[in-house]
């Protein structure tokens, strides 16, 4: 199981939100590429990076930040937030970007989607973000109807490699992933999962790899490495300890 630092951008910044309100904003640093060497430093062996202006509008706005990213270390870099047409998509991997995270264009363009896979295979990765069980799109502004494990099921249909499931009320709270919600999940789908929300300590992470699904692949962490909850090389041996 890995662990995943994430580093969220907005207005070139290092920042973070929580469950994802836009007017609940902390900012962390001003050099996304500075804190992406420094995760690097401690051990990260992929970045998942978002664009949230870029997610808002539905275009990429943080295009110079994501590319110095990309530049300033030899790890991969995975990118979401605005991804919405196959030029952006283009647009990524010309830049250096190794995977794309697309989320609501799974909901509201199917074909897109799987035109999208069909092309890029493994390099493309679904972001579900989940509030009450349901989808959220449009930078987690916008609830749709659709219910989230029916939503991976789709996706696995279609031939997705991964998807990373995002439980939205308890994303940025330190308040600890909701272990039920989660393991109901793993359990309806096949698909391999990195999962984010919530994580506060290490013990966290113990409790999720307890779990034992094997669809389990990864871990992303944002707000706890931020604030100095969670150190990244502890989180790190702890998986690999559970290996």
């Amino acid at each position: 199981m890995k662990v995943i630092p994430a580093i969220d951008i907005k207005d070139n910044n290092v920042v973070r939100l929580i469950r994802g309100d836009y007017e609940q904003i902390t900012l962390y640093s001003t050099d996304p590429a500075d804190m992406a060497r420094r995760w690097r430093s401690q051990g990260a062996s992929l970045l998942h990076v978002v664009d949230l202006d870029g997610a808002l509008s539905g275009e990429p706005k943080n295009m110079d930040s994501v590319a110095m990213i990309v530049k300033s270390v030899s790890i991969p870099v995975e990118l979401g937030g605005g991804i919405r047409t196959l030029e952006t998509i283009r647009w990524a991997f010309n830049m250096g970007v190794a995977k794309v995270v697309i989320g609501t264009k799974v909901v509201e363009d199917l074909e897109f989607i799987s035109a999208a896979i069909k092309r890029y295979g493994e390099k493309i990765v679904v972001s579900i973000d989940a509030k009450n069980g349901f989808v959220m799109i449009r930078g987690w502004t916008k609830t749709s109807t659709i219910n989230a494990i029916d939503m991976a099921r789709r996706m696995e249909r279609l031939g997705a490699s991964s998807i990373i499931y995002t439980d939205v009320t308890v994303d940025g709270t330190l308040a600890g992933p909701n272990l039920t919600r989660l393991d109901n999940f793993l359990n309806n789908v096949n698909i391999p999962v990195v999962i984010a929300g919530g994580i506060s300590c290490v013990d966290d992470i113990r409790k999720l790899s307890a779990l034992n699904r094997k669809n389990l692949i990864g871990i992303i962490i944002g707000k706890a490495l931020y604030e100095g909850e969670v150190n990244l090389r502890e989180a790190i041996a702890a998986c690999l300890r559970r290996e």
